[in-house]
């Protein structure tokens, strides 16, 4: 049976399995300086401070919780969840979820799925880096050429 609390949970784009899953913390109060980086599926979670950039070259799943804050960086992993504030640029191969407490300052680069909540405040590009079947785009020419 649903509970009414699982009725008003968002869903989530990001795996609850994945995020279930991550093995790494970065505690809300602490500050970690340096490179984060593995090439197992592994997942990080940030509360606190990271300055610098994660890495996960095999599958990997990145979550910036509510008061979690990441400057000076790239972030690389399948699965991107942002609920704090990052500043820099995040790559994500299979999914990217920016929430409504989210602030991203730079650019969002993404393979697969994507969804920013109206209320995610975001300075930066958003890209689609994966192939786009079907659709012939025409170069745009300037206004009034022909």
């Amino acid at each position: 049976m649903n509970s009414p609390d699982a009725a008003r949970a968002p869903a989530r784009l990001v795996p609850v399995e994945q995020l279930n899953a991550i093995s790494s913390l970065i505690a809300e109060g602490a500050v970690f300086e340096g490179s984060f980086s593995s090439r197992q599926d592994l997942g990080l979670k940030v509360d606190g401070l990271l300055q610098g950039d994660i890495s996960f070259q095999n599958g990997g799943t990145v979550h910036v919780g509510a008061t979690g804050v990441i400057e000076s960086t790239t972030i690389e992993a399948d699965h991107v969840l942002i609920e704090g504030k990052v500043r820099g640029t995040v790559i994500a191969r299979k999914s990217l979820e920016i929430t409504g407490t989210a602030t991203l300052l730079g650019d969002a680069l993404y393979d697969a799925l994507l969804d920013i909540h109206p209320r995610a405040r975001l300075r930066g590009k958003v890209e689609y880096r994966g192939e786009i079947e079907g659709h012939q785009l025409e170069q745009q020419r300037p206004f009034g050429s022909n």
